[in-house]
């Protein structure tokens, strides 16, 4: 119980704090209408002012924030990433991808992608090593010894082993698998000396043998067990195809209902393990198509990156800044080859006349992208080449002289020439290509002028195929690949003009004593001094015979939508060797700060 004093103190305590309270009170609401409410209408008055300043510092700290932004992307740079889906599309049917039997523009693409070889060749044209670590030639010049790499494997892990390297080469050697390869391996001895280590014993010395060893190495574990007679129906071929290369088959995608219209979609995904680094694509797709009009299309609904097969760039992607064209020179040549064992063509004073008559600068003017012009058997870049051997052309004047001089007589009305009443006139056979048609037609009108009668004719891919297995012209518009080395024996030697041959390359049906002499001996020297002493004499009868008119050095064209990083491909052997460093294509960018050491990887 609390006592009444005690109830009195603490009633006076709570009415003293009560009233303290309602003193802060009264004080706050007079510091708050002093300070407060009546500064308030003195704000109000100066409210422009402050809006002034308040939306200064809106402006302010925008031109701040914008200023960050683009110093932000000042010190940033668009650098190549890896990944996405690039797809190449081709002209073109895809029938087998083995390299022992791929020859097509398609077939040989998805081979190239699938399988690696012994050696292939650089930026220069120079053999290195792909499989291969290194090799070397013995002192007798007959027996190459090739060292693997280690550790190389095939794309469903088994080991890549000296055992494959022979099995393929062997494989090729034997009639019944049908390699188009064969002939130019027969009496090679091939033996494995250890896992790593494969050598090549030759019957003769052949300086240009290295060349051989950049075909696809095939896996004996797969299609050892096949009879090499059943290798070319094999479904290894098509859809369980197994490599070393950049790329391993995915699956094939076939549509259309007729051959017209058919397309084929071959789709590769990247090897991990491959020797050269894993490629940075996601994917390769290779699509094909059967005309033009369908690979334009295609690429221009964006349904390719890039387009084979095509002569000159479509106009509609001239002013297209996410096109880029890659005139690419091959090593090769592009010759008329006149038939010089029977017809009005087996006459030399008429051969050395149509050469004489005939104005390049004229005949290239009618393409509309540049070319470079040959002069004989050998290009520029071969270490053999002499410009003292050199074709003579564009001399009308001498062309009429050497035909009148030869008996060939012009007719007054039709300005055709004839000896002993057979006209001067032969078929001139081509490819139906934008590129040869203009050629060809120049080609007639100028050789008129001397008094020749040329009769042009075109043909598809196919009909011209079987008209040159068959020799069936007068006259041929052919391009030839020559590679790096100067053995062109197989065009020139008589040998491979006889039906026997199996590739019958001799187009021009020549033959020369002189000629096949100094073949022999030039693809049997090693020393480039000693070669290039060699092959003079055959310079010099093949410019006096004029069994063919170089006309000049074909193009590979590329044309590929914008970004494509790590595609630099200055010149190649044949088409396929644009890939020879698709395993660091990129199609992917990104933006990465800038850093010195980035400066440095740029």
């Amino acid at each position: 119980m609390i006592d009444r004093p005690a109830r009195l103190r603490l009633r006076r305590v709570v009415r003293k704090r009560k009233k303290q309270v309602e003193g802060i009170g009264a004080s706050a609401d007079q510091q708050l209408d002093r300070h407060l409410i009546r500064r308030l209408v003195r704000l109000l008055a100066v409210r422009r002012f402050v809006m002034g300043w308040m939306c200064l510092l809106i402006l302010l700290v925008a031109a701040v924030a914008m200023q960050a932004s683009a110093l932000k992307k000042h010190f940033q740079v668009r650098v190549a990433a890896p990944g996405g889906t690039y797809s190449e599309g081709i002209l073109g049917s895809f029938t087998n991808a083995n390299p022992l039997y791929a020859s097509g523009s398609v077939d040989s693409s998805v081979s190239r992608l699938i399988f690696a070889s012994l050696l292939k060749y650089d930026d220069n044209h120079q053999l290195v090593g792909d499989l291969a670590e290194k090799w070397s030639l013995d002192e007798t010049e007959k027996i190459y010894t090739v060292t693997l790499r280690t550790g190389l494997t095939w794309q469903d892990g088994q080991p890549l082993t000296a055992k494959d390297v022979v099995f393929t080469y062997r494989t090729i050697q034997n009639p019944d698998a049908k390699s188009y390869l064969e002939a130019s391996w027969q009496g090679i001895e091939i033996t494995a000396r250890n896992d790593r280590t494969v050598v090549f014993k030759l019957p003769n010395q052949l300086s240009a043998f290295p060349h051989s060893l950049t075909t696809g190495i095939i896996p004996e574990h797969i299609v050892g067990t096949l009879p090499a007679s059943q290798l070319r129906s094999s479904n290894f071929n098509t859809i369980n195809t197994i490599g070393a290369g950049p790329f391993r088959f995915e699956a094939i995608d076939v549509s259309g209902d007729n051959a017209a219209n058919r397309q084929e979609q071959i789709a590769l995904a990247p090897f991990d393990r491959y020797h050269g680094g894993a490629p940075k694509l996601g994917r390769f797709v290779i699509r094909t198509f059967r005309s033009e009009q369908q690979l334009v299309e295609s690429y221009s609904n964006r349904q390719i990156n890039a387009m084979v097969g095509l002569s000159a760039l479509p106009g509609q992607f001239e002013s297209d800044n996410t096109t880029e064209q890659f005139g690419i020179p091959v090593t090769g040549q592009v010759m008329v080859f006149f038939k010089t064992s029977q017809g009005v063509l087996k006459d030399a004073k008429v051969r050395q006349a149509l050469v004489l008559a005939t104005n390049k600068r004229e005949a290239f003017d009618q393409i509309p992208y540049s070319l470079s012009a040959t002069d004989g058997p050998l290009l520029r870049s071969h270490l053999s080449y002499d410009a003292k051997f050199a074709q003579a052309t564009n001399d009308r004047n001498q062309a009429n002289k050497l035909l009148d001089e030869a008996g060939w007589v012009k007719n007054s009305s039709s300005g055709i020439r004839s000896k002993d009443n057979v006209p001067l006139s032969f078929k001139l056979y081509a490819q139906t290509k934008s590129e040869y048609t203009a050629i060809t037609g120049s080609l007639q009108k100028q050789w008129k002028a001397v008094g020749a009668d040329v009769q042009v004719i075109l043909q598809s891919e196919q009909d011209l195929q079987s008209t040159v297995s068959s020799h069936s012209y007068d006259a041929l518009i052919d391009a030839i690949s020559l590679g790096p080395d100067p053995d062109v024996y197989a065009y020139w030697h008589s040998t491979q003009a006889d039906i026997r041959s199996p590739t019958r390359l001799n187009f021009s049906e020549y033959n020369s004593p002189v000629a096949d002499v100094a073949l022999e001996a030039g693809r049997t020297r090693s020393e480039s001094a000693v070669r290039k002493v060699k092959y003079r004499p055959f310079l010099e009868v093949w410019r006096a015979d004029t069994p063919a008119l170089a006309l000049y050095q074909p193009r590979f064209l590329y044309v590929a939508r914008s970004p494509l990083n790590g595609f630099d491909v200055r010149s190649v052997v044949v088409a396929t060797d644009r890939y020879a460093r698709v395993e660091r294509w990129m199609i992917r960018e990104t933006n990465v700060s800038y850093t010195p050491s980035l400066e440095n990887q740029l």
